[in-house]
């Protein structure tokens, strides 16, 4: 994906001049039939045309080309900011060891969206990964105004973060979608600041290659797949600085945020963006109490592929049939799983009746189908004898 190609009788001119007009005719019929979509509008498109004439005599022709793609980047491009991560400086050896020698210097720079306008205040959605680390993070609106943000909360797990900002310059709010009813092959608009804000504002189209992909992610780069990321696909282009930017549909409206790229050598027309369906609730919690409220169980564990063969027989006392679960290293005081009385040991094969195999699978079924409060079912094997709990669901802190 790119970032950035004799003599003449009277009669035979009557002739040709007779050809020439009958060509000209059949050639204006060709192009009628071969680009329908500039003749017929087939996405809505309308030119206005005037000649000028230029001093040295030739002809300059000024074409103004609006369509559908157009008119939807007029109306939300305003919507969609720069978002630079400020931090700290080392040092400078050669400043005045009498001055201040810390100073914020850009370490990076992504993009943002305006999704919400409240009083005098403006909200916007980026990426988590945009924003971490950051001693400051600053804003550029599409007309290069310069605001001061302030982090409201990130995840994580979703790579979302939500900032507030003032809002009397801002005029232009995004308009939520539906990512739930998006269909391959339906053409989408990703909009945001590939290689930073010399590029802003940066348009690419395309279409909805696939949607419901699941991308692992490696949360504590420990090597080990902590986490599945359910993303659409598109082929319009996105590069660095486009995370956290705007994926449109032919409405006009936001259904995906920018967040990853697969980049390969071997790989083209691949980008990636978080539906905005999901993001949205986390959005809600990320601006209202600066975190998103899971479930927890109160134990930490640990995949049991990890633990060597000689290991499950000798400590664990598993059957040898048993080859997936997840293994409870240490049980949290005043945690659910300690008042369901489960211990460090235990390997839990079993959540509400569906068999889980890895620590993934725990967090995924967690995650997605249960909330704080509920009652979790659980079986686990405990010195090769299975046993059931049932235990309340506690925030994750």
């Amino acid at each position: 994906m790119g970032y950035y190609n004799s003599t003449e009788t009277k009669t035979n001119k009557k002739g040709y001049f007779a050809s020439s007009f009958t060509g000209l005719i059949a050639g204006a019929l060709l192009v009628g039939v071969i680009l329908p979509s500039v003749t017929d509008g087939e996405v809505g498109s309308a030119t206005t045309a005037s000649t000028n004439q230029a001093v040295s005599g030739l002809q300059t022709t000024s074409t103004v080309v609006t369509s559908d793609v157009t008119k939807i980047v007029e109306e939300t491009s305003s919507a969609v900011v720069g978002v630079s991560n400020l931090q700290v400086a080392q040092q400078n050896p050669f400043a005045s060891q009498t001055g201040d020698q810390k100073e914020s210097q850009e370490a990076g720079v992504g993009s943002g969206v305006i999704y919400k306008k409240d009083g005098d205040m403006a909200y916007i959605v980026t990426n988590n990964h945009v924003v971490e680390g950051a001693q400051d993070v600053m804003v550029t609106l599409a007309d290069g105004t310069e605001l001061d943000a302030e982090v409201l909360g990130t995840d994580i797990w979703t790579d979302l973060a939500v900032l507030k900002v003032p809002g009397e310059s801002i005029e232009t709010v995004a308009e939520f979608g539906d990512s739930s009813v998006l269909q391959a092959g339906e053409p989408v608009i990703a909009i945001g600041n590939p290689l930073g804000l010399q590029f802003s504002g940066s348009v690419t189209t395309g279409v909805i290659s696939g949607t419901e992909r699941l991308v692992p992610l490696d949360i504590n780069q420990d090597g080990t797949e902590d986490w599945q990321s359910e993303v659409l696909q598109t082929d319009a282009a996105i590069s660095p600085g486009n995370s956290g930017g705007a994926l449109i549909n032919a409405q006009g409206q936001l259904i995906g945020i920018n967040s990853m790229k697969i980049s390969q050598d071997a790989v083209e027309g691949i980008g990636l963006a978080i539906p905005i369906n999901t993001a949205i609730p986390v959005i809600s919690d990320l601006e209202a109490e600066g975190a998103v409220h899971r479930p927890s169980m109160g134990v930490s564990i640990l995949d049991l592929a990890e633990v060597p063969a000689q290991y499950r027989m000798s400590q664990l006392n598993l059957p040898s049939e048993i080859e997936g679960g997840i293994v409870v290293q240490s049980v949290v005081e005043g945690s659910g799983a300690a008042s369901a009385g489960m211990e460090p040991y235990d390997v839990i094969v079993e959540l509400d009746g569906k068999s889980v195999n890895s620590v993934l699978e725990l967090r995924q079924y967690l995650y997605n189908e249960t909330e704080v409060g509920d009652t979790l079912k659980v079986k686990a094997y405990r010195n090769g004898e299975l046993q059931n709990f049932e235990l309340t669901l506690t925030e994750n802190n």
